[in-house]
């Protein structure tokens, strides 16, 4: 080989070896990307962190979700039961509240077997001295007094049948016995 070739594998050495001898950890290059994935590091571990808190809290909060829509449909059997004895409750009521009305008697006449019931009535409370009661006989128009009274005080009972009218007058109410 002649010197110029020798002097060419030299120089292309020197070449190679200065840029293999060049540490790649010393550019800025290398050094903005170290910085860059240093950052990103930290970056997903404290997004790994977060994931992980609130995945575990996602089974304690999913726990305590069902055992609120357990207790609701609980207290939801409990509130149809209440319902259904408020109901029945509410008919006895309403059936007691009725039979009062249809066994009890206000100022007024009325004809036993069509407006009240036959048997014994009780004013419900103590009458005044302006009380006056009378059954008459029915269709006579009130000219036919089987009894009357005007107690003037107490708590006066009568006994109708069928076929009599029953007159009442600041008596208050009379209750069916």
């Amino acid at each position: 080989m002649g010197r110029t070739a020798l002097a060419m594998i030299l120089v292309g050495t020197g070449a190679v070896s200065a840029v293999l001898m060049t540490d790649p950890t010393a550019s800025e290059e290398y050094a903005a990307l170290s910085a860059e994935l240093s950052d990103v590091t930290g970056d997903l571990e404290d997004l790994e962190s977060r994931f992980a808190r609130l995945s575990s809290g996602i089974s304690s909060r999913e726990d305590a979700v069902a055992e609120k829509e357990e207790a609701q449909i609980v207290r939801g059997l409990e509130l149809v039961k209440r319902e259904e004895t408020v109901k029945a409750r509410e008919e006895a009521v309403t059936g007691a509240e009725e039979e009062k009305a249809a066994n009890t008697i206000s100022d007024g006449t009325w004809t036993v077997g069509r407006d009240i019931a036959p048997g014994t009535y009780r004013s419900s409370a103590d009458v005044g001295s302006r009380c006056y009661w009378a059954v008459l006989r029915s269709g006579s128009n009130g000219s036919d007094i089987l009894e009357n009274d005007i107690p003037g005080g107490g708590r006066p009972m009568v006994t109708l049948a069928e076929g009599q009218d029953f007159n009442t007058a600041r008596c208050g109410t009379w209750e069916k016995q």
